[in-house]
């Protein structure tokens, strides 16, 4: 077996694993800090819309133009008069965008440009577009966002409880709101490629997390019914059993996501994939991120506000107090009572080695004989 397959196997099993909860605070304030730093940029900087959604005009040029993206947008806003947008393509061709022109302003910006690039102006070929396209698109893509949200609040409701729905909704919020902020600050243009993009990550987002909760919700099963392990403990076995899958799944959607943004647009020049391409590789980062370290341990604090829960951790300190020993190590309480009846897989993930010391004193002081 892989070295990686054993470190999951061993996470799986509780043998070794990191506390995502106890530390829950840290990660809670590294999640809002990139969340200021998000909205923030948004606000400062803005988002850069694409013509799409502004209207203007598109001029396509022929082949293998020897003409520099700088120069060319030079040309176009000197010929226009408004910001202008230029792309080299892969087949060395320019893309120019130019916003808020009518169709007689492009016949003339269009000839202008054939001057200054030295082609013919037939040669450049010259779209319009509409802000009304880019309205529908925007308003759809918000109706679908509201209504995705609102099944999987209901879906998560039904199938777990309201808790995890609370705190799936909560992940998904801050997954799009810092990949809209990235957006922001980076400049890179928003297109359809983008919404497409913004709505495709919410999938990912949200599978990694029900993967965590659908394990926490076996592992919980009963568990008032136990008083070895607190709520926050068996959510964090959930975590490092979930942890090496949830890695592997990022990953391989990240690489050839990457391979879009890195390869096909920073070296080739491949105009809208870079729009497409970012949205997806920022927001399955942090939809991975926001299922291990915000949803998990939202829901342990929610939970551990139950007075049902409390009541438990109760339970369990008072029973590892009493089975503490003189020189500090933990020992299990001599109480006689059956344990048959606990989840033996409601181990929580600890560092390092699993404390054996329980399982050498188990039934230490309890009478040889048939169990009665």
């Amino acid at each position: 077996m892989s070295k990686l397959g054993t470190l999951g196997a061993r996470l799986h099993h509780g043998e070794v694993g990191y506390d995502f909860i106890k530390n829950r605070k840290i990660w809670y304030g590294i999640s809002i800090l990139i969340t200021i730093t998000a909205i923030l940029g948004l606000a400062v900087r803005g988002l850069h819309m694409g013509i799409e959604f502004q209207g203007g005009a598109v001029f396509t040029t022929p082949k293998n133009m020897s003409v520099s993206v700088a120069q060319a947008e030079g040309y176009a806003e000197d010929a226009s008069g408004h910001d202008a947008i230029v792309q080299k393509l892969g087949d060395g061709s320019l893309r120019i965008q130019v916003a808020g022109i009518d169709t007689k302003t492009s016949d003339s910006i269009k000839d202008k440009l054939a001057e200054d690039l030295k082609v013919d102006d037939e040669r450049i070929n010259a779209e319009l577009v509409g802000p009304s396209w880019g309205e529908q698109i925007a308003n759809k893509a918000w109706q679908g966002l509201a209504i995705f949200m609102i099944l999987v609040v209901i879906y998560l409701a039904i199938a777990f409880e309201w808790r995890m729905a609370l705190a799936a909704f909560v992940a998904l919020i801050h997954d799009i709101t810092i990949t809209v902020g990235i957006y922001a600050l980076v400049g890179f243009e928003v297109t359809p490629g983008t919404v497409i993009g913004l709505l495709t990550i919410l999938g990912y987002s949200l599978y990694d997390t029900v993967v965590v909760f659908d394990s926490l919700k076996e592992q919980t099963k009963d568990i008032t019914k136990q008083t070895r392990w607190t709520y926050s403990e068996i959510a964090n076995r959930s975590i490092n059993s979930t942890l090496v899958r949830s890695i592997n799944t990022t990953v391989v959607a990240l690489l050839p996501v990457g391979g879009l943004l890195f390869i096909g647009g920073g070296v080739l020049g491949a105009g809208m994939l870079n729009d497409i391409s970012l949205s997806l590789f920022v927001g399955l980062a942090a939809g991975a991120y926001s299922s291990i370290f915000i949803a998990t341990p939202l829901v342990a604090d929610l939970k551990e506000r139950e007075p049902a829960m409390k009541s438990l951790k109760k339970r369990v300190l008072a029973k590892r107090a009493q089975g503490t020993t003189a020189d500090g190590t933990q020992e299990a309480p001599v109480t006689g009572e059956d344990h048959d009846d606990e989840p033996e897989d409601a181990a929580p993930a600890v560092v390092g080695p699993r404390d054996q010391s329980a399982t050498r004193t188990r039934g230490r002081g309890r009478p040889s004989g048939k169990r009665r």
